[in-house]
């Protein structure tokens, strides 16, 4: 699991990177919001979650860890696509970010109680 999100963590560092440069270029600055949250939720929480369950390989091999990786993993981009769309004014997709972002929340919440149920001191 460890390698697994520290991989995909890199996939959206990537994508944040590439996001920025493509604001900067074209003045996009309307997409902000999205460079934020790939970089946030996709590269730096990804990557520290990658870590924590390198150090506390039992928290890494519980359904929680996998239940939180893929509902990370799918809610992020959907809210991040809904977002892209409803800045460039498709008001229709605002729901889009509410699906994304619940099952992005719901995700990060399971990741909070596998870490407060298994990293303890013994690994």
């Amino acid at each position: 699991m460890s390698i697994k999100l520290i991989k995909i963590s890199a996939v959206y560092f990537g994508l944040g990177v590439l996001i920025g440069m493509y604001i900067s270029m074209e003045h996009a600055f309307s997409l902000t919001p999205v460079h934020a949250h790939i970089n946030l939720l996709g590269w730096t929480a990804l990557t520290l979650a990658g870590i924590i369950y390198h150090l506390f390989p039992k928290a890494a091999e519980t359904r929680l860890a996998k239940i939180h990786f893929w509902g990370h993993n799918i809610g992020l981009p959907v809210m991040m696509a809904g977002l892209t769309l409803f800045v460039y004014g498709h008001e229709q997709f605002e729901p889009v970010i509410g699906v994304g972002a619940t099952i992005t929340v719901i995700s990060i919440l399971l990741f909070v109680i596998n870490i407060l149920k298994n990293v303890n001191a013994e690994g």
